[in-house]
């Protein structure tokens, strides 16, 4: 049998192989620096290149960088808290199941406490504006460790525990893509915990931060920044309530823990998804009330395709005979496994993906319209949804066979109806 738990070498490689996961190891940071830089310049384009350039010892500050560290602890510490539920993840190859520790909402509550108390005590939150190229370079630096820590763990790791898609024999793809897919030191789950903890709470606390800069330099937060503050805690307060349903996603069950999610969970999620309210700092917007009501309209509509769509999905993962989803149509597969083909997923192909885009934009309107630079997330974001959603058919094609065919030809729009 242990032949069987075997994971297959990687035969075919994404991200354009070797070369192209090279080429993002560097491309990552820079895009996060470039945008950073670009974000505090007058004209704000991303034509010019925003002289003059940090030195990297201006970069390097040892205080931001245990400033991260401690983020990082305390969120460790609040992780490893016997609160919240325990829950298993997904069959894995040797048909066991991984016991997952469900308590980001108290997380969440705690470090909300914790956050009070400083700024009770006099914490000036508007430090991490102004220190934020300092601290990006620190979560970097903290994101590059992690991924060098995780490469070593994996060759000590045994081979049944490697990941079907990090399994290259390439020490750059699989550093890139992660070679172990679910690296733990005894029941801490590293990548169940950086998906979702230190990266989306700190999104939430630098998004406060912008505020409290905005509130510092203008005498009142304007409505642009309550607004972006609003819809994306919205945002980090749902992944939370619906933490659980992480253990579904690709992340978890395919990918490996390497360098492609250890800094997209640690660096680019708080330091580029903030991109809007960085940039109202230094660039203000006046909107006036019908459009802020129009926009919020806009994010009510996005978020409701995007949660009901994602609690039809896990309704219906859970029990099939739910109440709530046992009159919608299915489609049998071979596997055992049925198909939706009504409600929201007989509506597009990825429906959550249509609601995820609608509310990116609604992030994006409150910066106005003259600059693309806020827009950044949308654009970024519409080119990973279309490449991870073909990732997705991939391999659903090869799960489902038949029965996918059939779905594509019931519902044959994947993201965007009448469109794509």
């Amino acid at each position: 049998t242990m032949d069987r738990l075997k994971v297959p070498r990687t035969r075919e490689l994404e991200f354009g192989g070797v070369l192209g996961a090279a080429l993002l190891i560097v491309l990552m940071p820079t895009t996060v620096f470039y945008l950073l830089l670009t974000c505090r310049t007058e004209q704000a384009s991303l034509l010019n290149i925003p002289y003059p350039l940090p030195t990297l010892r201006s970069l390097w500050d040892p205080r931001d960088f245990a400033l991260v560290l401690a983020w990082v602890g305390l969120q460790a510490f609040l992780y490893m808290l016997p609160m919240g539920k325990l829950t298993e993840g997904t069959p894995l190859r040797d048909k066991t199941r991984l016991q997952y520790r469900i308590n980001g909402c108290h997380a969440m509550v705690v470090t909300a406490l914790v956050v009070g108390a400083g700024l009770a005590a006099g914490l000036r939150l508007s430090y991490i504006h102004d220190h934020f190229l300092q601290l990006a370079f620190s979560a970097s630096l903290v994101a590059f460790g992690l991924s060098a820590l995780l490469y070593l763990k994996a060759l000590l790791a045994p081979e049944a525990a490697l990941a079907p898609g990090g399994n290259s024999g390439n020490p750059i793809y699989d550093f890139f893509m992660g070679h172990e897919l679910n690296p733990r030191i005894n029941t801490f789950d590293l990548k169940f915990f950086c998906e979702l903890r230190p990266g989306l709470l700190g999104w939430a606390l630098i998004n406060m931060a912008m505020l409290v800069k905005e509130t510092e330099l203008r005498g009142s937060p304007s409505l642009a920044m309550i607004l972006v503050n609003g819809f994306q805690l919205l945002y980090v307060v749902d992944a939370l309530w619906h933490e659980e349903a992480v253990l579904t996603t690709m992340d978890i069950v395919h990918d490996g823990f390497g360098f492609m999610l250890a800094f997209g969970d640690l660096t680019w999620v708080p330091f580029l998804y903030t991109l809007q309210s960085y940039f109202l700092v230094t660039h203000p917007q006046k909107l006036s009330l019908p459009m802020a009501g129009g926009i919020t309209l806009l994010n009510g509509l996005g978020y409701s395709i995007f949660r009901g769509a994602n609690s039809q999905k896990n309704a219906f993962r859970r029990n099939p005979a739910d109440p709530k989803v046992a009159g919608l149509r299915t489609i049998p597969t071979a596997t055992g496994r049925r198909l939706l083909v009504s409600g929201w997923w007989g509506f597009v192909r990825h429906p959550n993906y249509l609601g995820d885009l609608i509310m990116a934009f609604a992030w994006s309107l409150p910066c106005g319209l003259t600059h693309i630079l806020p827009y950044f997330y949308v654009l970024y974001f519409t080119m990973l949804l279309i490449h991870r959603e073909a990732r997705d058919e991939h391999q659903c094609l090869r799960k489902y066979g038949l029965a996918w065919q059939e779905y594509c030809r019931r519902v044959p729009y994947r993201i965007f109806p009448y469109l794509y």
